[in-house]
């Protein structure tokens, strides 16, 4: 029987559709990591396996007891699962050694003395048995994540459900509460876990989900997902790229405008200014080519460029979707001056391919 069972589970938020018909099932000693972009739906997925958002449809089993059926006890299935979440949720006016062990006192029936004990056998495991008295206020956010850590492990859970537990944590702290995530994972305790560190995701993680697209767009191995991503979602998200697109209707159009876009474009990603320069170039000869050619005599227009730029690689690339005749910038005379401007980016591009498909031309160059 598997840990966690999710069949066809849906949720907005108003007008918002977030997730719709996602599954998934979750075997014992998994370590699933959950990666995307921001907004799409990755805490939410996480918060609805404990209904701390309420799925608007959809099942969600947890060691094979349904916490969506309508007479559930929710609160007992509950404590299958440990949460972890962005910010430590710790009680101020308690002191650790009683935020910790408040609920296996109160809901596992523990007596406080082996409640103590267990609690400060964990707190040397990560490193804050001096802390065991301390109150929150005095802690670092690395501290007090590693605390609620602890929380989560005092009611033995099967299952820990980490929520970006790194996002509200100076970068100094990331690393102290990734060892202990860490040192969770050698002992095959089975995870979930919403991160924005990939490097950390592909080391911990047996099972990457990568979200988009109102649910799990794909999955696989972490070498699969980080290494040879087969959707396009997930290429642009692994090698960071960025897109720039611009739509020409008209023979005079504002070039001006163009041209400022590409400046902008390129000077938010950080791109050197010979590099912004060469782009704005090729870009303008290849309009320029497309509407003597393509659509030589034609008064409609439809030209639609998209530049796109990965972070990871540095590959600039250049996308031109155009209708009209069939034509071939590439397969002109180099000797013809006419052409000159294509020339010249046939030898500043490693990249220059053409063809004709669906009554388009398509033009792709990689700078």
């Amino acid at each position: 029987m598997s840990l966690i069972e999710v069949k066809g589970l849906s949720k907005s938020f108003g007008s918002l559709e977030v997730l719709k018909n996602v599954d998934l099932t979750v075997e014992e000693g998994e370590r699933i990591a959950i990666i995307g972009g921001s907004g799409c739906g990755k805490s939410v997925f996480l918060r609805s396996l404990e209904l701390l958002e309420h799925p608007d449809s959809g099942q969600i089993l947890i060691d094979g007891k349904e916490i969506t059926a309508k007479n559930a006890n929710v609160d007992f299935i509950r404590r299958s699962m440990g949460m972890v979440y962005q910010k430590f949720h710790l009680f101020s006016h308690m002191d650790v050694m009683d935020n910790l062990c408040l609920a296996p006192v109160r809901l596992l029936g523990m007596s406080r003395s082996q409640a103590e004990e267990k609690a400060m056998d964990l707190l040397k495991q990560v490193g804050l048995s001096p802390r065991a008295h301390a109150f929150p206020s005095v802690l670092s956010g690395g501290q007090q994540q590693r605390i609620a850590i602890c929380r989560s492990l005092m009611m033995e859970p099967k299952v820990l459900l980490f929520d970006e537990p790194t996002s509200a944590l100076d970068p100094t702290m990331v690393g102290e509460v990734l060892a202990v995530i860490r040192m969770l994972a050698k002992r095959s305790l089975t995870m979930l876990i919403v991160t924005h560190e990939m490097n950390f995701a592909r080391e911990v993680a047996n099972r990457i989900l990568f979200f988009a697209d109102k649910g799990i767009y794909e999955q696989g191995k972490p070498e699969d997902i980080f290494d040879n991503p087969q959707k396009p979602l997930t290429i642009d998200f692994i090698n960071k790229i960025k897109h720039f697109s611009y739509n020409i209707t008209r023979r005079d159009y504002d070039l001006m405008e163009f041209q400022g876009g590409i400046q902008t474009f390129g000077e938010k990603y950080g791109l050197k200014n010979s590099q912004i320069m060469r782009l704005q170039l090729c870009c303008e000869e290849l309009v320029v080519e497309m509407l003597e050619n393509s659509y030589a005599g034609q008064e409609n227009i439809d030209i639609d460029f998209t530049i796109s730029y990965a972070e990871s690689t540095k590959e600039i690339d250049i996308t031109l979707h155009c209708g009209g005749k069939e034509y071939n910038p590439f397969a002109q005379d180099e000797n013809d001056d006419s052409h000159l401007g294509i020339t010249i980016l046939k030898r500043v591009s490693s990249v220059c391919q053409h063809v004709f498909e669906g009554g388009k031309n398509k033009i792709s160059i990689k700078l």
